[in-house]
């Protein structure tokens, strides 16, 4: 059984940081694939950043490009959002999530593993 636990989360005005973790256990952690997504309130989960297993190789959505950055800590089962620059469009419900297989690392259904999400508010 995999497990992810996301933290890290809160409210922070427009400019502001924050770093979400992402603790995972239940599976070799330096062999997956990881990705963070978000959902804003009546909207689709969307993708938002993936790192590769070694973290090595990165890839953003253009609406964070330049602000956000994937890491990944494989001794500590952790991989990592830190987000600056933050705007009131970024607030939603954060997750990390494993991917497990098809093509697209940009596509939730994808990834078969998530975490319960943490909230992240940004204020105007």
């Amino acid at each position: 059984q995999v497990q992810l636990v996301e933290s890290g989360g809160g409210l922070v005005q427009a400019g502001g940081s924050l770093r979400l973790s992402c603790l995972t256990s239940g599976r070799a952690f330096g062999t997956v694939i990881m990705g963070w997504f978000r959902q804003a309130p009546g909207k689709d989960r969307e993708f938002v950043a993936t790192i590769s297993q070694s973290g090595g190789r990165t890839f953003y959505d253009d609406s964070v490009k330049g602000r956000f950055t994937i890491s990944r800590d494989n001794a500590k089962n952790t991989v990592y959002l830190q987000m600056n620059s933050l705007k009131p469009e970024d607030t939603a419900v954060y997750y990390c999530a494993v991917q497990t297989g098809g093509e697209g690392y940009t596509l939730a259904r994808n990834y078969g593993y998530w975490g319960q999400g943490t909230q992240v508010t940004v204020s105007s």
